[in-house]
């Protein structure tokens, strides 16, 4: 299993960055830009979404970060030490200092409140019809996600990093839906 998600997040993610290289610049303004319904039906005053800062071609939520800031929504960022340590979420206002942790990941600063979002932006390398999603394979957001009950998951992808079926294993958790850049998809 591990071999066969290997091969498929290589695979996934030459798509992704082949589309995103061939994107024009109006395309990628515009990508991820308006918060959809669906998403802000999820979103209250004193609600607390995560998102995350995107890393080369992944589907950037910042633009999403901000509106739900304004909207009255806590924002939260993951905070990443090790590939084998639990992520935390620790709240992070638009406009606050990040910092370079693990694998390049931009996170706020390791003092900032944790907290426990109620709903989160997840980004991926692909995900299918089962709302199941391929990660970066280190497992920090299916830990989370599996002791984060309450809470509402959205993969944020390009429309092309859909896969009709992934390999997963028992512990990998499903999304309740992903938002593309044309699309709001769910069960």
């Amino acid at each position: 299993m591990i071999d066969v998600k290997k091969a498929q997040r290589t695979r996934y993610r030459k798509i992704r960055d082949d589309f995103v290289g061939k994107l024009t610049d109006n395309d990628r303004n515009h990508s991820f830009s308006k918060m959809p319904g669906m998403l802000s039906a999820q979103l209250r005053p004193g609600t607390i979404l995560a998102g995350y800062v995107a890393m080369g071609s992944e589907a950037d939520p910042s633009r999403l970060l901000v509106q739900a800031h304004e909207q009255g929504c806590a924002i939260a960022l993951p905070h990443v030490t090790s590939k084998s340590s639990p992520m935390r979420f620790l709240r992070w206002t638009p406009g606050d200092d990040l910092f370079e942790g693990p694998f390049g990941l931009m996170q706020p600063d390791a003092q900032a409140e944790s907290v426990s979002p109620d709903v989160l932006l997840v980004p991926l390398v692909a995900f299918d019809d089962q709302m199941m999603r391929l990660g970066q394979g280190a497992g920090h957001y299916d830990r989370a996600l599996s002791i984060l009950e309450n809470s509402f998951a959205v993969g944020l992808a390009w429309s092309i990093q859909h896969a009709p079926d992934l390999p997963h294993d028992p512990w990998d958790m499903p999304l309740d839906a992903v938002l593309t850049e044309k699309s709001w998809i769910s069960l």
